[in-house]
């Protein structure tokens, strides 16, 4: 008893020295690293830690773990060039926030020193990275990486990711990483615009080259909200994971098992809301469990259905796709959903259909159309087995599916419910007030109120009320010409809005250079290039020459541009490589008289699946005397990781476009691509073609009820492009000569 008694004293003796450490600079802070002991907390001073490169390398005991923090929960900044990483065992790291910076090298925080020395048993908490990213947008950058074994990253918040890489990823690369039973819960995963390329991913755990080892990570109880990187919001790629009650909120992608097996998918809530392109769970791979999940108001289709069970490659190497083998869909409730897709991705390559599985017990409702189950693919390999819909669709078998008048219950969480089948969630799941911290703010948008700021005609005048202007206000123009001397760069979004008698010309190579953190909306405006500069590759509006790691928009409505012809090549808006736009819109516009294009988004070519803008809206306009394309679209390659391009022209009029000798496309409309083509209700009038090539996933090309009057039409190319299977969709266009009566086109 009194070695006891001794014992006790000792280990109290020790549990009392373990001491706060209060470090002001860089080496201040590294002297505290050399010397701390277990159960030490080194602490950093409130304040801007700038262009640090902090090494935590020690090592705590499990009862006494060594602690990096902040003095206050969010009044420690990480800034400048700065990173992270932690190398040892037990050491916690909490409360700090990286901001206006980027890190030196491709990682911000890892869970390494270098590819010896790893982190094991260590925790990352309460830390938030918002907006720490390199300039350059396609750039691989990850935010956290997680090395060794048995760390936890929770209750952190990361938001803003721009740049290409993973904004937490598990590597596997060694021995020492694998099984490693990390857990990640609790964490907000906050707004990550669409990249335009592959690597967008928020979460992935493996990477091919690994993805036949077991990890046996936990991912449970964030929250994703509005993580639209690419197809892929969790890339799956190594055996035997868990990801579980966790949410998705209006995310424009997918819980994807791109590869590995076992993984097991539970409980997690899916909401879209309606909103375009939301997807659900994907699966791929062998022996996957999806059990219990709530998917409500998703949207998207092939690879982004609220359900999507692939097809395989056979014998597929480890970078392609595995087919679906002894995997089970089980209690798992679909509301609203309007696509799920079986056998998808079936081509050539991916011929093998899904084998020895089962989709049971799940519940597919719908308040409105019924949902649609697209087949793709021959599905005897599926066992179909008491599901339910509350109505008539065409089913997926003749077995293993019955309509019922299901009457569904709201549980406190919000999601749904129905007595006996599909999914039923009891918990409160994850949200914003339960993930990431309480201390720093989750809302990415401004809440500043726009000014309007009056402008008058004259010379620059137009400059200088955008240079007085911040961001969303709006510039009002009133009759009369606004000449510019000066190019007008946009580093922050703002609405240009005019009369009828409001005319803009400029004596510049450009009139308008959108900037990073940029964008632009132009409304009721006359823009005349009558007296521009006679200098080559001239453009009204272009994007940054440089990198931009910020998506913009362009919006142009009730506008009439004439007179580009100063040269040879004068466009009315081009882009830029490493820019990206999320909608260019032109609405109730006119264009005529321009020697080069209209709309020139074709500046990535290195045939990797980049592109420059993801949605394309021409309504109600027309397009006269075009000496180019009035739309050159390009996205190369065949990378299947991005939706690549959506775009509508409709009720518009093209008259003598794309026949000038220098246009080297000798097309009208030149799009390479694209995944979504709509068509429609437009006049095409003594024109060069429309030429679509469509080289990716599944596009859709549909050319339907146009009028070509003397020109040429349309074609269409790309492998497994059919033109008799896909007649309804390039069907009721009229071909007419000479003065036949035009009865479609603007309104």
């Amino acid at each position: 008893m009194k070695k006891l008694l001794v014992l006790i004293s000792i280990f109290l003796s020790f549990e009392t020295l373990a001491s706060d450490i209060l470090v002001k600079n860089q080496s201040e802070l590294e002297s505290a690293i050399k010397t701390v002991k277990p159960g030490d907390a080194i602490v950093m001073a409130n304040g801007d830690w700038r262009n640090i490169e902090i090494l935590l390398e020690t090592n705590g005991t499990a009862k006494s773990p060594i602690t990096l923090r902040a003095q206050q929960k969010g009044k420690v900044t990480i800034s400048g060039e700065s990173n992270l990483r932690i190398a040892g065992n037990y050491l916690n790291v909490e409360g700090l926030v990286f901001k206006n910076g980027n890190s030196p090298t491709s990682e911000i925080i890892a869970f390494r020193k270098d590819s010896k020395k790893l982190a094991y048993n260590s925790r990352l908490t309460e830390v938030v990275i918002d907006n720490f990213n390199g300039p350059e947008r396609n750039n691989v950058e990850a935010w956290v990486v997680l090395f060794g074994r048995n760390n936890r990253v929770d209750h952190c918040q990361f938001i803003n990711k721009r740049n290409q890489g993973v904004t937490l990823t598990v590597r596997l690369d060694t021995d020492e990483s694998a099984e490693n039973k990390h857990q990640i819960d609790h964490n907000y995963f906050g707004y990550r615009q669409n990249l335009g390329s592959n690597g967008g991913e928020t979460l992935r755990i493996g990477t091919s080259h690994n993805s036949m080892k077991n990890s046996q990570s936990i991912v449970e109880y964030n929250y994703f909200d509005k993580c639209n990187g690419e197809h892929e919001i969790i890339s799956n790629k190594s055996n035997q994971n868990t990801y579980r009650f966790n949410t998705f909120f209006e995310c424009k992608g997918t819980l994807t098992m791109r590869h590995g097996n076992e993984t097991w998918v539970e409980g997690n809530v899916l909401i879209g809301n309606g909103v375009a392109f939301t997807g659900g769970i994907r699966v791929i791979n062998e022996k996957q469990t999806v059990i219990n999940n709530y998917c409500e108001g998703l949207t998207g289709n092939r690879f982004r259905g609220a359900l999507t069970i692939m097809n395989g490659v056979p014998n597929s190497p480890l970078n392609r796709y595995v087919s679906v083998k002894e995997s089970n869909v089980t209690n798992n409730t679909f509301v609203d959903c309007t696509h799920i897709e079986l056998g998808a991705g079936n081509d050539k390559e991916r011929s093998e259909s899904p084998q020895t599985s089962t989709i049971k017990n799940n519940l597919f409702y719908s308040n409105g159309s019924p949902q649609h189950f697209g087949v793709y693919a021959d599905l005897s390999g599926i066992s179909f087995e008491n599901n339910v819909v509350n109505k008539t669709t065409t089913f997926p078998s003749k077995t293993g599916f019955k309509v019922e008048d299901v009457k569904l219950n709201t549980l406190p969480n919000g999601t749904k419910c129905a007595k006996g089948i599909g999914a039923e969630i009891k918990e409160a799941v994850a949200s914003k007030e339960n993930t990431g911290v309480k201390w720093y703010s989750k809302n990415t948008e401004s809440t500043e109120k726009a000014n309007i700021i009056k402008a008058q005609p004259g010379l620059n005048t137009l400059f200088d009320a955008v240079k007085n202007s911040k961001s969303g206000d709006i510039i009002e123009l009133t009759d009369g010409e606004y000449n510019h001397t000066k190019v007008i760069h946009l580093s922050h979004p703002i609405t240009v809005r005019g009369t009828k008698g409001s005319i803009v010309t400029f004596e510049t190579n450009n009139l308008f250079v959108i900037e990073n953190e940029g964008g632009l909306r132009l409304v009721n405006l006359t823009i005349d290039g009558k007296i521009s500069n006679d200098s080559p590759l001239n453009a009204v509006i272009t994007t940054s020459k440089y990198s931009m790691n910020k998506n913009y928009n362009l919006f142009v409505d009730n506008c009439t541009v004439k007179n580009l012809t100063a040269n040879n090549f004068f466009n009315f808006f081009k882009v830029a490589t490493s820019t990206f736009a999320d909608t260019v819109s032109i609405t109730n516009s006119s264009f005529s008289k321009i020697s080069g294009d209209v709309l020139a988004l074709n500046k990535e070519g290195d045939e990797i699946g980049i592109y420059n803008a993801e949605t394309i809206i021409i309504d109600n306009c027309d397009f006269t005397d075009i000496e180019g394309a009035a739309i050159i679209f390009y996205r190369g390659g065949s990378d299947e990781s991005t939706t690549a391009g959506y775009m509508t022209i409709n009720h518009s009029e093209f008259k003598n476009v794309g026949l000038g000798k220098k246009n080297a496309s000798k097309a009208a409309l030149d799009l390479v691509g694209l995944q979504n083509l709509d068509i429609k209700n437009s006049i095409f009038e003594k024109s060069s073609a429309i030429k679509m090539l469509l080289t990716v996933g599944e596009p859709k090309a549909e050319v339907h009820h146009n009028v070509f009057n003397q020109s040429s039409d349309f074609e269409i190319k790309g492998e497994g492009f059919s033109e008799k299977e896909n007649s309804k969709n390039i069907a009721s266009n009229t071909k007419v000569m000479g003065d036949d009566k035009l009865s479609i086109g603007r309104k």
